[in-house]
Protein backbone atom coordinates (compact mmCIF):
# COMPACT_ATOMS: atom_id res chain seq x y z
CA UNK A 1 0.00 0.00 0.00
CA UNK A 2 1.52 3.68 -1.32
CA UNK A 3 0.39 7.16 -1.18
CA UNK A 4 1.25 8.60 -4.72
CA UNK A 5 0.15 12.43 -5.44
CA UNK A 6 0.69 14.56 -8.64
CA UNK A 7 -0.52 17.88 -9.78
CA UNK A 8 -2.02 19.46 -12.74
CA UNK A 9 -2.25 16.48 -15.21
CA UNK A 10 -4.27 18.87 -17.70
CA UNK A 11 -6.01 16.18 -19.52
CA UNK A 12 -7.24 17.00 -23.17
CA UNK A 13 -9.19 13.71 -24.33
CA UNK A 14 -12.58 15.29 -24.20
CA UNK A 15 -11.24 19.29 -25.01
CA UNK A 16 -8.63 19.40 -27.55
CA UNK A 17 -6.25 21.68 -25.59
CA UNK A 18 -3.13 19.56 -25.39
CA UNK A 19 -0.47 21.11 -22.92
CA UNK A 20 1.75 20.06 -25.88
CA UNK A 21 1.79 23.67 -27.52
CA UNK A 22 3.99 25.18 -24.73
CA UNK A 23 6.77 22.93 -26.16
CA UNK A 24 9.81 21.86 -23.72
CA UNK A 25 9.03 19.03 -21.80
CA UNK A 26 4.81 18.89 -22.25
CA UNK A 27 5.85 17.56 -25.35
CA UNK A 28 4.39 14.53 -25.05
CA UNK A 29 3.08 14.58 -21.95
CA UNK A 30 -0.09 12.61 -22.11
CA UNK A 31 2.24 9.05 -22.82
CA UNK A 32 4.58 10.43 -20.38
CA UNK A 33 1.72 10.60 -17.90
CA UNK A 34 0.57 7.02 -19.04
CA UNK A 35 4.33 6.15 -18.25
CA UNK A 36 4.79 7.80 -15.04
CA UNK A 37 1.06 6.28 -13.69
CA UNK A 38 2.72 2.79 -14.66
CA UNK A 39 4.23 3.06 -10.79
CA UNK A 40 0.78 2.82 -9.04
CA UNK A 41 -0.65 -0.64 -8.03
CA UNK A 42 -4.65 -2.16 -6.75
CA UNK A 43 -3.71 -1.37 -3.47
CA UNK A 44 -2.07 2.49 -3.75
CA UNK A 45 -4.22 5.86 -3.08
CA UNK A 46 -2.71 8.64 -5.59
CA UNK A 47 -3.92 12.32 -5.38
CA UNK A 48 -4.91 14.62 -7.63
CA UNK A 49 -3.85 18.33 -7.25
CA UNK A 50 -6.58 20.47 -9.49
CA UNK A 51 -6.26 21.32 -12.76
CA UNK A 52 -7.34 17.86 -14.22
CA UNK A 53 -9.40 18.05 -16.86
CA UNK A 54 -9.60 20.91 -19.77
CA UNK A 55 -13.26 19.75 -20.56
CA UNK A 56 -15.97 22.28 -19.51
CA UNK A 57 -18.49 19.92 -18.20
CA UNK A 58 -18.66 16.50 -16.69
CA UNK A 59 -20.03 14.73 -19.79
CA UNK A 60 -17.22 16.42 -21.53
CA UNK A 61 -14.85 15.22 -19.42
CA UNK A 62 -15.83 11.33 -19.44
CA UNK A 63 -13.29 10.08 -22.00
CA UNK A 64 -10.53 11.93 -19.47
CA UNK A 65 -12.47 10.57 -16.21
CA UNK A 66 -12.12 6.92 -18.13
CA UNK A 67 -8.30 7.84 -18.27
CA UNK A 68 -8.23 8.34 -14.55
CA UNK A 69 -10.31 5.22 -14.29
CA UNK A 70 -7.76 3.04 -15.51
CA UNK A 71 -5.34 4.11 -12.79
CA UNK A 72 -5.25 1.49 -10.62
CA UNK A 73 -6.41 2.11 -6.68
CA UNK A 74 -7.95 5.03 -4.91
CA UNK A 75 -7.97 8.57 -6.43
CA UNK A 76 -8.34 11.39 -4.38
CA UNK A 77 -9.08 14.52 -6.61
CA UNK A 78 -9.28 18.49 -5.36
CA UNK A 79 -10.01 20.83 -7.56
CA UNK A 80 -7.64 23.55 -9.23
CA UNK A 81 -8.32 27.09 -10.94
CA UNK A 82 -9.19 25.31 -14.69
CA UNK A 83 -10.85 22.35 -13.61
CA UNK A 84 -14.16 23.83 -15.07
CA UNK A 85 -16.10 20.29 -14.98
CA UNK A 86 -16.30 20.28 -11.42
CA UNK A 87 -19.60 20.21 -9.81
CA UNK A 88 -21.52 19.16 -6.87
CA UNK A 89 -20.37 15.92 -4.74
CA UNK A 90 -23.35 14.12 -6.01
CA UNK A 91 -23.42 14.80 -9.54
CA UNK A 92 -20.02 13.51 -9.61
CA UNK A 93 -20.44 10.66 -7.88
CA UNK A 94 -23.94 9.99 -10.07
CA UNK A 95 -21.48 10.74 -13.17
CA UNK A 96 -19.41 8.03 -11.77
CA UNK A 97 -22.12 5.53 -11.01
CA UNK A 98 -23.53 6.43 -14.98
CA UNK A 99 -20.04 5.08 -16.15
CA UNK A 100 -18.88 2.30 -13.84
CA UNK A 101 -15.95 4.97 -12.68
CA UNK A 102 -14.60 3.39 -9.28
CA UNK A 103 -12.38 4.66 -6.64
CA UNK A 104 -12.62 7.90 -7.50
CA UNK A 105 -13.37 10.72 -4.76
CA UNK A 106 -13.09 14.27 -4.19
CA UNK A 107 -11.52 16.21 -1.48
CA UNK A 108 -13.88 18.74 -0.70
CA UNK A 109 -14.99 19.86 3.51
CA UNK A 110 -13.70 16.41 3.90
CA UNK A 111 -10.65 14.01 4.57
CA UNK A 112 -9.92 10.18 3.62
CA UNK A 113 -8.04 8.40 5.69
CA UNK A 114 -4.66 6.48 4.75
CA UNK A 115 -2.94 4.18 7.78
CA UNK A 116 -2.85 6.34 10.77
CA UNK A 117 -2.47 9.70 8.62
CA UNK A 118 -5.69 11.74 7.32
CA UNK A 119 -5.28 13.24 3.71
CA UNK A 120 -6.89 17.09 3.94
CA UNK A 121 -7.07 19.68 1.35
CA UNK A 122 -8.92 22.25 -0.68
CA UNK A 123 -7.85 24.13 -3.88
CA UNK A 124 -6.15 27.15 -1.38
CA UNK A 125 -6.39 30.83 -2.04
CA UNK A 126 -3.71 32.99 -4.84
CA UNK A 127 -3.91 36.26 -5.27
CA UNK A 128 -4.97 37.48 -9.33
CA UNK A 129 -4.80 41.19 -9.98
CA UNK A 130 -7.61 40.86 -12.42
CA UNK A 131 -10.03 40.01 -10.13
CA UNK A 132 -11.95 42.78 -7.78
CA UNK A 133 -11.67 42.72 -4.22
CA UNK A 134 -14.94 41.68 -3.31
CA UNK A 135 -14.64 38.60 -5.37
CA UNK A 136 -11.01 37.96 -3.80
CA UNK A 137 -12.45 37.89 -0.56
CA UNK A 138 -15.43 36.03 -0.80
CA UNK A 139 -13.24 33.12 -2.86
CA UNK A 140 -10.70 34.01 -0.19
CA UNK A 141 -12.83 33.39 2.99
CA UNK A 142 -14.45 30.42 1.36
CA UNK A 143 -11.08 28.04 0.84
CA UNK A 144 -10.26 29.34 4.23
CA UNK A 145 -13.33 28.15 5.64
CA UNK A 146 -13.17 24.50 3.41
CA UNK A 147 -9.23 23.89 4.41
CA UNK A 148 -10.17 24.60 8.18
CA UNK A 149 -13.28 22.40 7.67
CA UNK A 150 -11.37 19.58 6.01
CA UNK A 151 -8.74 19.71 8.97
CA UNK A 152 -11.08 20.00 11.44
CA UNK A 153 -12.81 16.58 10.08
CA UNK A 154 -9.91 14.37 10.77
CA UNK A 155 -9.61 14.71 14.61
CA UNK A 156 -6.42 14.03 16.26
CA UNK A 157 -5.08 12.08 13.57
CA UNK A 158 -1.42 13.04 12.20
CA UNK A 159 -2.59 15.29 8.54
CA UNK A 160 -0.57 15.64 5.13
CA UNK A 161 -2.52 18.42 3.57
CA UNK A 162 -2.76 19.03 -0.48
CA UNK A 163 -3.62 22.43 -2.18
CA UNK A 164 -3.60 22.98 -5.66
CA UNK A 165 -2.42 26.72 -5.27
CA UNK A 166 0.93 27.26 -3.25
CA UNK A 167 0.58 28.88 -0.22
CA UNK A 168 3.83 30.59 -0.84
CA UNK A 169 6.19 31.68 -3.13
CA UNK A 170 8.37 34.15 -3.69
CA UNK A 171 7.14 37.46 -3.32
CA UNK A 172 4.60 36.06 -1.94
CA UNK A 173 2.46 34.57 0.66
CA UNK A 174 -0.88 33.64 2.46
CA UNK A 175 -0.59 33.94 5.89
CA UNK A 176 -3.75 33.24 6.95
CA UNK A 177 -3.17 29.58 5.54
CA UNK A 178 0.27 28.81 6.68
CA UNK A 179 -1.11 29.84 10.20
CA UNK A 180 -3.80 27.14 9.77
CA UNK A 181 -1.50 24.75 8.73
CA UNK A 182 0.61 25.17 12.00
CA UNK A 183 -1.98 25.89 14.21
CA UNK A 184 -3.41 22.07 13.36
CA UNK A 185 -0.13 20.85 13.32
CA UNK A 186 -0.16 19.57 9.52
CA UNK A 187 3.37 17.48 9.00
CA UNK A 188 3.37 18.00 5.28
CA UNK A 189 1.96 20.28 2.75
CA UNK A 190 2.23 19.36 -1.43
CA UNK A 191 0.66 22.10 -3.95
CA UNK A 192 0.69 22.38 -7.69
CA UNK A 193 -0.32 25.32 -10.26
CA UNK A 194 3.40 26.62 -10.74
CA UNK A 195 4.92 25.66 -14.15
CA UNK A 196 7.87 26.28 -16.25
CA UNK A 197 10.22 29.24 -15.11
CA UNK A 198 7.94 29.96 -12.12
CA UNK A 199 9.25 26.47 -10.88
CA UNK A 200 12.05 28.92 -9.60
CA UNK A 201 9.43 31.08 -7.31
CA UNK A 202 8.53 27.81 -5.06
CA UNK A 203 8.70 27.19 -1.73
CA UNK A 204 10.24 23.96 -0.68
CA UNK A 205 11.34 21.99 2.26
CA UNK A 206 10.46 23.05 6.12
CA UNK A 207 8.71 26.26 7.10
CA UNK A 208 8.08 26.79 10.57
CA UNK A 209 7.47 23.12 11.26
CA UNK A 210 5.57 22.00 7.91
CA UNK A 211 7.48 20.40 4.97
CA UNK A 212 6.41 22.02 1.29
CA UNK A 213 6.64 20.23 -2.08
CA UNK A 214 5.86 21.57 -5.43
CA UNK A 215 4.75 18.68 -7.29
CA UNK A 216 2.98 20.16 -10.44
CA UNK A 217 3.39 17.39 -13.36
CA UNK A 218 5.67 19.30 -15.53
CA UNK A 219 8.20 20.23 -11.95
CA UNK A 220 8.29 16.16 -11.27
CA UNK A 221 8.79 14.49 -15.01
CA UNK A 222 5.03 13.72 -15.53
CA UNK A 223 5.92 10.88 -12.30
CA UNK A 224 3.74 10.92 -9.52
CA UNK A 225 5.84 11.26 -6.20
CA UNK A 226 5.75 8.74 -3.75
CA UNK A 227 4.36 10.01 -0.24
CA UNK A 228 6.79 8.71 2.40
CA UNK A 229 4.84 8.46 5.96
Amino acid sequence: MALYAIGDIHLCLGAPKPMDIFGGTWVGYMDKLKQGMSVIGPDDTTVLLGDISWALSLPEAKDDFAWINDIPGRKIILKGNHDYWWATAAKFYRFCEDNQFSNQFILHNNHYVYGNWAICGTRGWFYEEERSPAHDSKVFHRELMRLETSLKSAGDRDKIVFLHYPPKYKGYECKEILEMLEKYQVRRCYYGHLHGASHGLAMEGLWNGVEYRLISADRINFKPVLVNI
